[in-house]
């Protein structure tokens, strides 16, 4: 005979719904990746904090975010209905806050590129003084 639980039994913690990562959270609300952990203090949404811990010299370790899946669910809501301050710059669903991604986007693909054109520079150089 199958063990099915009782129909008024709390679930048990191990069954708890997953947290959310900040890219889940991302597709759910209209908001920069950057300002996910502001906009969830503004919305009253439980996280999970992990990282961040000191690395010495070498800075501090990335820090990275869970939120809690039905707090997530009520912000979405509260968002959208815009009952949550949240500045037009944080959001991807305003002109200020696409043109401040898109000025992200392009300043790090403009360093990359630089960096890229700086290390064949000099890998150019080298083969030169190696070959002439």
């Amino acid at each position: 005979m199958p063990r099915t639980p009782d129909p008024g039994a709390p679930e048990s913690e191990h069954e708890e719904e997953p947290w959310l990562s900040s890219h889940e959270v991302a597709a759910l609300w209209p908001i920069r990746t950057d300002w996910l952990p502001g906009t969830a203090g503004r919305a009253d949404v439980r996280t999970r904090r992990y990282g961040g811990e000191s690395r010495g010299t070498y800075g501090t370790a990335p820090t990275y975010y869970d939120y809690h899946p039905g707090d997530v669910r009520r912000a979405a809501a509260a968002i959208a209905e815009g009952r949550v301050d949240i500045p037009s710059v944080w959001r991807t669903d305003t002109p200020e806050g696409r043109r401040a991604e898109f000025w992200s986007i392009f300043r790090f693909r403009l360093t990359c590129g630089i960096v890229l054109a700086l290390v064949l520079l000099v890998l150019g150089l080298v083969v030169h003084d190696i070959v002439f």
